[in-house]
C-alpha cells in the first residue's frame, strides 16, 4: 500500500473549513503554491449524463411510502454509517446499514437518509450524501478519502438520477437536524455524529420503535428481493462446487484453502461472503461458528461448511453441507448424517403459508430427539426429552432464522411478529437442523465423539407452500455421494 501524500498543506475543507488532516510521518512536508496550481487544473469533464435509475427503485420508493404511513408527522433520520478503522490509517471495508440500503439503495459511507414531515401525511425524502472530492482546495488528492485514492464518487446530480431523491451535502445535514422542530426518530448505532446532532430531541424508546418496525417491514421479501435472494443461492451453489473440486488441495493444506476457493466466487460473481464462512473440517464441525478455519482436513472424516455468497444489493444466500472428505460417508457418518436429513425433510414441510413459525422447529426437533431415543443415547419417552429440551444436548441451536440483507435477518422484530408470528408467503427462512457430538463428551460412545452434521437451505413461503431456492445442492447422503464423485471425475 502506498502512503498517502496528506502531509502538513495548509489546505482547508470548502464545506468546514477544516484543514485537509495531514499523516504526522509522511514523506512530505508541505505543498508548494505552484504544485496546487498545477493540480487544480488539466482535468477533463467526467460527469455522467443519462443515467437510468437503480433497478430496486420502484421498491424502494414503495418501503418509503409505508414508512412514512407508520409515523405520520414525524422526522425519520437513517444513516447509513461511517468507515471503521482496522489499523492506524486503514478501514475495513464498508458495509452500509441494512436500514439505511433498504430505504435508499444507496451504499456509501457517510450516507443519511432524513424523511421530513409534508404536511399532515406523507414525507418529502432527501438523501444526504458526500458530492464528488473538491477540485478547488486539493481534497481529491490530498485527502485519504479523496477519488484519487480510493476512487470516484458519484455527483449528486448523478445520485439523484440513480436514486430518484432530491440529493444534498451531507456535511449540512448535522446543522438541518439541529435546527429541526418536532418529533424525530433516528436509527442509532450507524453515525455518532447524527445522533449527537439529534440528541435533545430523540428517545431511545421511540427510536426503538422505529428500528424494529423496519425489521418486521423486511419479513416479507417483494419480488426484487426474492430475485436477489435466488442470485445470491445460485452464486453460493456454484462455491460448493469449487471447493468439492479441490479438496485434495484442502487436503494438503488447511481449511483456509476452502475458505479461500469460497471467498473467491463470492467476490467474482457477488459483493462479497454474507458472513465468516465456517469451513470445519472433523471434529471442527462440533464448533457452530468455527470460523478461525485453520485446521487439517482429512480423508475419512467429515466436512461442515457452512457459506453464503452476498450480492451487490447485500443480499445474502445462507446454505450448510456436510461433506465426506473422501467422498464416501462411513456407515455411522451415515446414520447420523441421514438423522439429520429426515429431521430436515420434516422441517421444510413444515413451511407453508398459515403455519406457525416455530412449527418447522419443532418437527425437525421431534425427529432429532426421536433418533436419540432409538440410539439409546438418552432416555425416552420423546415427549419428555421435548418437554425439558433434553435434545439440546446434542442439537444445540434454532432450527433456523429469517433470511435477506442481513444473515440473521428481521433480528429486532417483535417476539410476536417473528418467532411468535405466523408465516406468510414472501417470507424467507433457513432450515438448517444439526447434530454434534463433542469430542469430550463423555456420555455418547467413542466413535460418535467429533462427529458434527448440519443441513442447510434456503426455504421461500410461496402462496401454496414452499419453495427451496437451494435445491440444487443435493441433500440425501447416496445425492452428496454421487454429485460429489462427478465433481472430482
Amino acid at each position: 500500500m502506498v502512503l498517502s501524500v496528506i502531509e502538513e498543506a495548509d489546505v482547508a475543507d470548502a464545506a468546514d473549513e477544516q484543514p485537509i488532516k495531514q499523516r504526522k510521518n509522511g514523506l512530505y512536508t508541505g505543498v508548494s503554491d505552484e504544485l496546487a496550481e498545477n493540480m487544480q487544473s488539466g482535468w477533463g469533464d467526467t460527469e455522467l449524463h443519462d443515467l437510468e435509475p437503480i433497478a430496486q427503485a420502484a421498491e424502494l420508493a414503495e418501503r418509503r411510502e409505508r414508512l412514512s404511513a407508520r409515523f405520520p408527522g414525524e422526522r425519520l433520520v437513517i444513516p447509513a454509517g461511517n468507515l471503521k478503522t482496522r489499523s492506524n490509517d486503514t478501514e475495513y471495508p464498508f458495509r452500509s446499514s441494512v436500514e439505511y440500503a433498504y430505504l435508499s439503495g444507496n451504499q456509501t459511507e457517510d450516507g443519511v437518509l432524513v424523511l421530513e414531515p409534508a404536511g399532515t401525511e406523507g414525507h418529502e425524502a432527501t438523501l444526504y450524501l458526500l458530492p464528488r472530492s473538491d477540485r478547488e482546495n486539493g481534497e481529491f488528492w490530498l485527502d485519504s478519502q479523496g477519488e484519487l485514492w480510493v476512487g470516484r464518487r458519484h455527483s449528486l446530480t448523478e445520485s439523484e438520477q440513480l436514486y430518484g431523491l432530491p440529493c444534498a451535502d451531507v456535511r449540512t445535514v448535522a446543522d438541518t437536524l439541529r435546527a429541526a422542530s418536532g418529533p424525530v426518530r433516528v436509527v442509532r448505532g450507524h453515525d455518532a455524529g447524527v445522533e449527537a446532532a439529534l440528541a435533545d430531541k430523540v428517545t431511545a424508546e421511540r427510536d426503538e420503535e422505529l428500528r424494529s418496525f423496519l425489521s418486521e417491514m423486511r419479513l416479507v421479501k417483494d419480488e426484487f428481493e426474492i430475485g436477489e435472494l435466488q442470485k445470491a443461492v445460485d452464486s453460493t451453489v456454484r462455491g460448493f462446487e469449487d471447493v468439492v473440486r479441490v479438496l485434495d488441495k484442502a487436503e494438503a493444506t488447511s481449511e483456509r484453502y476452502i475458505e479461500g476457493t469460497f471467498f473467491l466466487r463470492a467476490r467474482v460473481e457477488g459483493n462479497d461472503v454474507g458472513y465468516g464462512s465456517i469451513c470445519a473440517a472433523g471434529p471442527h464441525a462440533t464448533t457452530l461458528h468455527w470460523m478461525r478455519n485453520d485446521g487439517p482436513v482429512r480423508s475419512g472424516e467429515l466436512l461442515l461448511l457452512d457459506a453464503g455468497v452476498e450480492t451487490h444489493t447485500l443480499y445474502t444466500a445462507d446454505v450448510t453441507r456436510t461433506l465426506p472428505v473422501n467422498g464416501r460417508f462411513s456407515e455411522l457418518q451415515r446414520k447420523i448424517y441421514d438423522a439429520v436429513y429426515e429431521a430436515q425433510e420434516a422441517g421444510i414441510a413444515a413451511v407453508k403459508p398459515g403455519a406457525k413459525y416455530l412449527d418447522f422447529h419443532n418437527a425437525a426437533q421431534r425427529v432429532l430427539a426421536t433418533k436419540l431415543v432409538e440410539w439409546g443415547l438418552i432416555e425416552g419417552p420423546v415427549e419428555r426429552v421435548l418437554e425439558l429440551g433434553l435434545q439440546r444436548r446434542w442439537t444445540l441451536h434454532g432450527t433456523g432464522h429469517m433470511l435477506g440483507m442481513d444473515v440473521h435477518d428481521c433480528a429486532v422484530a417483535r417476539r410476536e411478529t417473528y418467532a411468535e408470528g405466523t408465516l406468510e408467503p414472501g417470507m424467507c427462512l433457513t432450515v438448517e437442523p444439526g447434530l454434534y457430538f463433542q469430542a469430550d463428551d463423555e456420555t455418547v460412545p467413542e466413535e460418535y465423539r467429533g462427529i458434527g452434521v448440519r443441513i442447510e437451505d434456503d426455504i421461500l413461503v410461496t402462496e401454496d407452500g414452499n419453495r427451496n431456492l437451494s435445491a440444487a445442492l443435493p441433500r440425501s447422503s447416496s445425492e452428496v455421494e454421487s454429485w460429489m464423485a462427478k465433481l472430482r471425475a
